[in-house]
């Protein structure tokens, strides 16, 4: 059986998309929560140019500290003193 994977002529030279499979947009800010990009970002990802997608990648560090912690549910309720 053949490794595909470590054959030159299958070998991609581009930027590895960031999703990690959380694919959960958070209703009011519109950031997916596994990656932080929004859906437009997400369906632009195949289309866009490595230049875009490296700026892109640099920004998105930045954007998890938009997505807070949830502070209600049951581990708020079993942690109240």
């Amino acid at each position: 059986m053949n490794d595909l994977a470590n054959d030159p002529l299958w070998a991609r030279n581009e930027i590895d998309s960031p999703c990690v499979k959380i694919c959960v947009i958070h209703p009011k800010i519109g950031l997916c929560a596994g990656c932080y990009r929004t859906l437009d970002e997400i369906a632009d990802w195949s289309r866009m140019a490595p230049e875009q997608r490296r700026a892109l990648m640099a920004e998105l560090p930045e954007r998890a500290g938009q997505l807070k912690k949830r502070r209600g549910g049951r581990e708020a309720r079993l942690n109240q003193s």
